[in-house]
């Protein structure tokens, strides 16, 4: 069995045993694909010498810690399946160190940033003197923001989105995440007004009449893509004053995490909100919790000046 053939009974595997999402597969096989190209002899025979030498080679390539680490897992992963199968009769995984990860804090943005990137969102969408294409359009990336800075889902989750949501009136529902697990979401009341104009503006496109998705587009997936999405989003920031630089959908997301624990959020309802399967994720958010037991000392102990 070549590698090619092993790769692919990996990958239906790990889709039929694991729930691994398409985007989790495609990641596998660019990783296995590239480690075999730069591995001689065949990834599957590959010893842990060879490994090691690819992974000090993507080191000196420039990947990032993380990269490294994601490629090291889909290693891990392929080596304990042909093991698992009898495919091999060891693992050479095993004894790899895992790449040193620095720590990185995620982009995120103030409230007041935050408030004046939906405020202009909202001007726009009511805007009397736009027409045509340009009021759908205003009225989609309005109910996109408030939804988005309301819920903290991710883009995929959030574009994808089943227009049952908008036909219930409820402060929560529900969304299918990463391994097709499925968590509750708040909804806030400008969340709702703003989904519930663009669901009235979009009843008046005969294209979007049948489609299962709340944001529908003419697209392979049948909904918004997310790259639309996100230059939608860098001009709307632009015309809020903001540097589009330094935004995106998943800062926007980060901002939804930072701006709960800066006033009291649990880090645990914060985990289950984003739909982390591990609090380690969710700790990346720890400085902001440092800054605020900062704050309460500083504001209420006696000896603090």
């Amino acid at each position: 069995m070549k590698d090619a053939a092993r790769i692919e009974a990996f990958l239906e595997m790990m889709s039929a045993e694991r729930g691994a999402a398409q985007n989790t597969l495609e990641s596998y096989r660019r990783d296995l694909e590239d480690a075999g190209l730069s591995i001689g002899g065949g990834l599957a025979a590959a010893d842990t010498a060879a490994l090691r030498t690819y992974l000090a080679g993507i080191a000196a390539r420039g990947f990032a810690s993380s990269s490294q680490a994601r490629k090291l897992s889909a290693l891990r992963q392929f080596f304990s399946f042909l093991y698992a199968e009898g495919l091999r009769g060891d693992d050479p995984t095993g004894t790899l160190d895992s790449p040193k990860k620095k720590l990185s804090l995620p982009k995120t943005m103030s409230e007041t940033e935050t408030g004046r990137l939906l405020d202009q969102a909202a001007a726009e969408a009511a805007d009397t003197a736009l027409a045509g294409g340009d009021v759908i359009a205003a009225l989609r990336l309005h109910a996109l923001v408030e939804v988005l800075y309301a819920t903290g889902l991710r883009v995929s989750e959030l574009v994808g989105l089943p227009i049952g949501v908008a036909l219930r009136d409820d402060r929560f529902f529900m969304v299918k995440g990463k391994g097709d697990k499925e968590r509750m979401v708040p909804l806030s009341t400008k969340a709702r007004t703003a989904m519930q104009a663009w669901l009235a503006a979009r009843a008046r496109v005969a294209a979007f009449a049948e489609s299962p998705f709340l944001f529908p587009a003419a697209s392979a997936s049948g909904y918004l893509a997310r790259q639309v999405f996100a230059r939608e989003l860098k001009g709307l920031a632009a015309r809020a004053g903001i540097s589009s630089a330094k935004i995106s959908p998943h800062v926007l997301r980060h901002a939804f995490a930072s701006h709960l624990l800066q006033n009291g959020a649990d880090l645990r309802a914060v985990q289950q909100l984003l739909g982390h399967a591990d609090i380690s994720t969710t700790q990346i958010y720890t400085h902001v919790l440092e800054e605020r037991l900062v704050r309460l000392v500083n504001d209420h102990h006696p000896l603090a000046d």
